[in-house]
C-alpha cells in the first residue's frame, strides 16, 4: 500500500544547502559571527539549524527574540520547511519500515479504499451512469476486493486468511493479529455487495454488485441459528444464495421477475412485487422478535454481474 523508499540517514538530516543559506542575509551574518541561535556551520563546512528546534514554532520564537524583519523571517521559515518538509509527514507510513510503514500493506486502508469504491459504484448505478462507466468501476471494486487477505491462501498471506491482521511488512507475512478497523469496512462492503439497504425505515434489496458466480450451482442443505438461537436447517435450490439479516434467513433466487416473499412465525407467506419490505415488517426484522421467520427474494438474472 505504501511505497518502499530509501530514507535519509541520520547524518543527511538537518542539512541546509549552501545556496539556501546564501539567500538570507541574516543566516550569512549569524554564521560569520559564529552565532548559533539559528544556524551553525560544522567543521566540514555544512550548515545546520539549531538542533534544539523541534518544529517551526521553535524557530519562529528564536527569530522573534532576534527581532528579525518579517520578510527575512518568512524566508528563513520557508528554508526550514524546505529542509525538513514537515508538510509531507504522515507518521509511521512514511518513516517506519515495519508496522504500517514503508513497503507495508496496511490492510485497514485497503478495506477503506474498497468501501469508498463500492460507494462510488452504488452512486453511479443510482444515477444511471453509462454501462461502460459502471462496468469499469465494478472492475476496480472486484480487483480491490480480490486483494483483501481473506481471499488469499495461507502461504501467500502468511497467516490464517480468515483472521484479521494489521499489516504485511515488506518481505514478510501478515503481522499483528486482532480485531482491527479493517473488519468494519469489510462488513460494510459485504453488505453493499449483498444489496442490503435501509431507507425510510424500510429494508430494501439492491444486489447490483453481487456476482452470479456466488450463487449455488446445485442444491444444498445449510444450517443456521434463528432469532431464538435454535439450530435450524434449510434446503436451498440451485441458483440460490443464502445469508441472514438480523438473524432472519434470507434466500436470493435467480428468476425472470423480482419479488419478496415474507414468511411469518406460522410460516404463512405474503408476496410483495418489489424488492422493498414495508415498514412494519422491516421493524419486526430489526427487533429480532421472531415475527418474521424467512425472506425469499427473487432477483432478475440481468441485475447480477
Amino acid at each position: 500500500m505504501y511505497p518502499n523508499k530509501q530514507l535519509k540517514g541520520f547524518l543527511e538530516r538537518n542539512s541546509i544547502p549552501e545556496n539556501l543559506v546564501q539567500q538570507s542575509a541574516l543566516l550569512q551574518q549569524l554564521v560569520s559571527e559564529k552565532n548559533t541561535q539559528i544556524i551553525e556551520k560544522d567543521v566540514l563546512g555544512n550548515y545546520h539549524f539549531n538542533g534544539n528546534f523541534k518544529n517551526a514554532g521553535d524557530l519562529e520564537l528564536a527569530l522573534d527574540a532576534l527581532k528579525v524583519e518579517n520578510h527575512e523571517k518568512t524566508l528563513i521559515l520557508g528554508i526550514f520547511e524546505e529542509v525538513f518538509n514537515h508538510k509531507e509527514f504522515t507518521g509511521r507510513s512514511g518513516t517506519f519500515y515495519g508496522y504500517e510503514g514503508l513497503g507495508s500493506i496496511y490492510w485497514h486502508m485497503v478495506s477503506k479504499l474498497l468501501l469508498a469504491v463500492m460507494e462510488v459504484c452504488q452512486k453511479a448505478i443510482n444515477e444511471n451512469a453509462s454501462p461502460e462507466t459502471v462496468g469499469r468501476l465494478l472492475e476496480y471494486f472486484y480487483e480491490i476486493n480480490a486483494g483483501i487477505g481473506v481471499h488469499k491462501s495461507p502461504e501467500l498471506y502468511g497467516a490464517f486468511p480468515t483472521d484479521a491482521y494489521s499489516h504485511t511488512p515488506f518481505g514478510k507475512g501478515a503481522q499483528q493479529p486482532g480485531m482491527t478497523g479493517q473488519v468494519k469496512e469489510d462488513l460494510l462492503s459485504r453488505f453493499g455487495e449483498l444489496g442490503i439497504v435501509v431507507k425510510d425505515g424500510q429494508l430494501q434489496f439492491k444486489p447490483d454488485l453481487l456476482r452470479k458466480e456466488e450463487f449455488l450451482s446445485e442444491e444444498k442443505t445449510i444450517e443456521y441459528f434463528d432469532v431464538k438461537s435454535n439450530a435450524s436447517t434449510l434446503k436451498l435450490p440451485k441458483n440460490a444464495f443464502f445469508f441472514t439479516k438480523c438473524e432472519v434467513p434470507v434466500i436470493y433466487e435467480i428468476s425472470e421477475t423480482e419479488s419478496v416473499e415474507i414468511f411469518n412465525e406460522q410460516c404463512e407467506a405474503k408476496i410483495e412485487n418489489s424488492l422493498t419490505i414495508n415498514q412494519e415488517d422491516s421493524e419486526n426484522i430489526f427487533k429480532r422478535n421472531g415475527k418474521i421467520s424467512l425472506i425469499k427474494v427473487k432477483i432478475r438474472k440481468e441485475q447480477l454481474k
